[in-house]
Parts: structure tokens; C-alpha cells; sequence
């Protein structure tokens, strides 16, 4: 596929063929289903994406951090096409297959922790988290679960209820699973404790002794689960002693720590897992998004004695752990490896904060920029006294980047954060001339 290397607009966006399509979503597809941009995709590579009318956007998305690795890159294609000429499926409960352990080794070998660890296979990020709590309940025989303010999860049962934000993903969807509790994560731009880092001694690391004497015995506590860079909560880094607390506090009291590492794995934060730059290591790992560079596939990564506490049966997917997606992510492991992707991560991160930073000092709208490696994101307020959010201007923002060209993504529990998950395959030509789309859109939402 021959694409030019920058954005290429022929129509108005959607386009002509992308309206036809819209007409038929509309007619048969569930409202409920959130789109960010409105078009359809013909073909992609790399850090581009061409839709159906010919328009070439620069992805700043990554199909939500999940193509670190860019778009259909050729090996993983051809390994993809390899395997689907053998077998598609024969679910590795009835019949095993070798990608599948293969997969399993490999992630044990490159996951934070020294001690024996052993993985299962499952289908989504939220499917991973189920079983990670599962496993955690089943091995502590403790019930109790602590999840953090701002956290996502994903949207079955157990992960939506475990996600902080309530609109769009938990209102009017209870009730919702038992035994659940919150505490506040380590939100420094937005402390709910009025402290201000470094001089806040951690309260949000230390009120946990408040909360088992007020809200859940910590005998009760079978795991916490926290996301080490926050994802759609805003891209909310804590401090760098926030985590060893949080695991200091877990080992006191007998408490699993689990990390959720659906969008920050894989090289996206500049290492391999973002549990690395904190120095910990996690009883346990859900994992997915970039694992298979697209494919679906997810996994626990665990102690040993923690994924053995399941007998036979209770634990298990029909299509968990498919054989063409375990290929894929072997060879997408293979390539982040090969290409020093994650230091590629370090130096598109470093890029992005300078010249966001510089908008920064244009654009009062910019409340705060902040990010590790290329898991950057900027949120906006319209007062940096206040702070209130700036919801409508992050709207505006991503509208104006999609029609320009670039395909751009908001979060935050306040929905006022744009966040940046560009592929590391990406070139600093291309880079440039979607932060220069970026700053024409800032520039358009301070003013209008």
C-alpha cells in the first residue's frame, strides 16, 4: 500500500461513501456504540489511516493504544495468514495448540517479577480483569476488592463496576457486583486531599489505614487493582514512590496487588510495562490492547500459586487465547524487541511534551501537560485557578483534528483531557505535522 506521508483531505469530513455508510450504521447498529471520527476505514499503515473516500489521516489514536507496533505491519500480517492456512480454531480446551503456550512462556519471561509465574489466555482487557479477580478471590478466599477513583476497567460486569466514571459507562446499568470499594488514586493536578506533591506525604497512600478501619477490613481484602498510568481516567501518572506505598501497604496486610496493563503495556510508556518505572512487581498482570497489534487477545499474568488456585474448568474461554491471535502477538513481542520501541517511546514522548508544553505557554485552555514516554495527554480547564474543566473546548478540539486530519482522542473523568496514543512506529514528520493540526485546534477552541 503506497500511502503519502502526510494527511491528504479530498472530501469534507465523512465523505460521500463514509455518509452512505453512516446511513446503514444508523439503520443497524446499536446507538450505544460511541464513534469518534465520522468515517469509515479502507486500509492502514504505520502511523496512517486512508478511509473509503481517500482521505489520509495521521492516527494519534492507535485504535485506542492498540497498534504500537503500527498498522499492519507485513510480518505480523504474514505470520496472521500463516496460521490461518493451518487452523483457525480448535479451543485449547478441547484440542491444544502450540502458540498458545508458547505465547504463555514468552509473557513470563518478560513481565516485572523473579518469582514462578504462570498466564491464561482470554479474549479482552475487561475479560482479563474478571479473571484476575476470580483468581485473586479464589486464592486469598477473601471477597473484598479495592479499585481506584478515575480508574477504567472495561464494561462487563465485574470491570464496570471496578471503572470509576459513571457516564457513559455505569449509569443506569445497576446494579453492579458486590463487594466492590474505591479509594482516591494519585490525581496531583486534581489532589482530593488539597495537598500539593511533594509535600503531601502521600495521603492517598496512607488514608488506606483510615479506610480498613472505616469502610472494608483489610482481612476482607482479597486485592487491589490500580492501572499504573490511569488510561481513560486522563493519563494520571502518580508520583514515583505512590506504587511501592501502595504495594508496601498490600504486603502488610496480605493484599494481592494487581496492575492493570490494558493500555499502558507494551512499550507504550518508554519500557515494556509501566510498572517498571515505579520499581514494583505485581502479584498480577492483566494485559491486552497491544499484545497482538490488533488481533483479540488478553491475558493474567500471575504468581504461580495465584493462577494455579482454579481447578480445572473454572477458569477458561471458548475463543481465549485463539491460535492466529497468539501468533500475532508473538511476532508483535518480536518487533517491539527487534525495533527498540519502547526507547523509540521515550524520544516521541520527549517531542510531544516540548511542543505541547510551548502550546501550554499560548493557550491559557491548557491546564496541565503530562505523560511518560508516548502515553502523553494535556487536560484542559477554563481557569488554571479553578480548574474547572473545559469539557465543550476538549470536544472541539478532537472535531477540529478529525476534520484537519488527524484522528485525536479525549478522556478524563471530566471528559476535558486529550490524549495522545500515537503509534511508536510513527515518523517525526508526521509526528510534527499532527501536533501542528493540535495547535491550530487549541488555537480555534481558545478563540471561538
Amino acid at each position: 500500500m503506497d500511502f503519502e506521508w502526510k494527511p491528504q483531505l479530498l472530501t469534507e469530513i465523512p465523505g460521500p461513501k463514509s455518509k452512505e455508510l453512516l446511513a446503514l450504521r444508523e439503520k443497524y447498529v446499536s446507538r450505544g456504540l460511541a464513534n469518534n471520527a465520522p468515517i469509515f476505514v479502507e486500509e492502514a499503515k504505520g502511523a496512517l489511516v486512508r478511509d473509503v473516500d481517500g482521505n489520509i489521516f495521521i492516527d494519534f489514536a492507535a485504535g485506542i493504544g492498540v497498534v504500537n507496533v503500527g498498522h499492519s505491519p507485513k510480518e505480523i500480517v504474514d505470520a496472521v495468514k500463516e496460521q490461518a492456512e493451518k487452523f483457525l480454531h480448535t479451543c485449547f480446551h478441547v484440542a491444544m495448540y502450540e502458540p498458545y503456550v508458547r505465547l504463555a512462556e514468552k509473557l513470563t519471561q518478560i513481565t516485572p517479577g523473579s518469582f514462578p509465574k504462570k498466564v491464561m489466555l482470554a479474549n479482552s482487557g475487561a475479560e482479563a480483569v474478571e479473571n484476575a479477580v476470580k483468581l485473586a478471590r479464589k486464592h486469598s478466599k477473601r471477597t473484598g476488592i479495592i479499585s481506584l477513583e478515575c480508574a477504567f476497567h472495561g464494561r462487563t460486569l465485574m470491570a464496570m463496576t471496578l471503572t470509576s466514571k459513571v457516564k457513559p459507562y455505569k449509569f443506569g446499568f445497576g446494579p453492579f457486583a458486590p463487594e466492590i470499594y474505591k479509594i482516591p488514586s494519585a490525581y496531583c493536578y486534581r489532589c482530593i486531599f488539597g495537598r500539593q506533591y511533594p509535600g503531601c506525604d502521600l495521603q492517598c497512600v496512607s488514608y488506606l489505614e483510615r479506610f480498613f478501619l472505616s469502610e472494608c477490613p483489610h482481612e476482607n481484602v482479597a486485592a487491589i487493582i490500580m492501572e499504573p498510568v490511569q488510561g481513560e481516567g486522563g493519563f494520571i501518572a502518580p508520583p514515583p514512590e505512590y506504587l511501592k506505598g501502595l504495594k508496601a501497604v498490600c504486603e502488610k496486610y496480605g493484599i494481592l496487588l494487581i496492575a492493570d496493563e490494558v493500555q499502558s503495556g507494551f512499550g507504550r510508556t518508554g519500557r515494556m510495562f509501566a510498572v517498571e518505572h515505579f520499581g514494583i512487581e505485581p502479584d498480577m498482570m492483566t494485559l491486552s490492547k497491544s499484545l497482538a497489534a490488533g488481533m483479540p487477545v488478553s491475558a493474567v499474568v500471575g504468581r504461580a500459586e495465584i493462577m494455579d488456585a482454579a481447578s480445572p474448568g473454572e477458569i477458561g474461554s471458548t475463543f481465549g487465547g485463539n491460535p492466529v491471535s497468539c501468533v500475532a502477538a508473538l511476532k508483535s513481542i518480536e518487533l517491539l524487541e527487534r525495533d527498540s520501541l519502547a526507547d523509540r517511546s521515550y524520544q516521541l514522548g520527549e517531542i510531544m511534551i516540548k511542543r505541547l508544553k510551548h502550546m501550554q505557554d499560548k493557550y491559557p485552555l491548557i491546564g496541565d501537560v503530562r505523560g511518560i514516554g508516548a502515553m502523553v495527554a494535556i487536560e484542559l480547564v477554563k481557569d488554571r485557578q479553578t480548574k474547572e474543566p473545559a469539557k465543550e473546548a476538549a470536544l472541539k478540539v478532537v472535531r477540529f483534528c478529525v476534520n484537519s486530519g488527524v484522528l485525536a482522542l479525549s478522556a478524563g473523568v471530566f471528559s476535558n483531557v486529550i490524549r495522545f496514543l500515537v503509534p511508536l512506529v510513527i515518523t517525526e514528520e508526521q509526528l510534527s505535522m499532527g501536533l501542528d493540526v493540535v495547535d491550530r485546534a487549541l488555537e480555534a477552541a481558545s478563540f471561538n
